[in-house]
């Protein structure tokens, strides 16, 4: 079982941005599509959210528990160029 900590301030930017926090728990625990930011050295989880893709970096504790950091809408075109250019690596 997945568990997740959700800070304040991650919270704040998914209310922000306008995104609904039980589609962004989905896409944390279960999005199959998963990078290693080169970077930030952090995880990054990409989902959609009311068909808007998001992206979403995170960290994971020795305990096996999820932070998530932020939330940001991106393009496919975006995540693409990141992965040609090597600063993301698959999962």
């Amino acid at each position: 079982m997945i568990e997740i900590s959700w800070t304040d301030y991650f919270r704040y930017r998914v209310k922000l941005r306008g995104f609904n926090l039980s589609n962004v728990e989905e896409i944390i625990k279960y999005s199959t599509e998963r990078y290693y930011d080169t970077a930030t050295e952090r995880l990054v989880v990409v989902g959609k959210d009311a068909n808007v893709l998001v992206m979403i970096p995170h960290e994971i504790d020795k305990k096996d528990i999820i932070t998530p950091i932020t939330i940001h809408a991106t393009t496919r075109q975006q995540i693409n160029y990141r992965v040609k250019s090597g600063r993301f690596e698959n999962e």
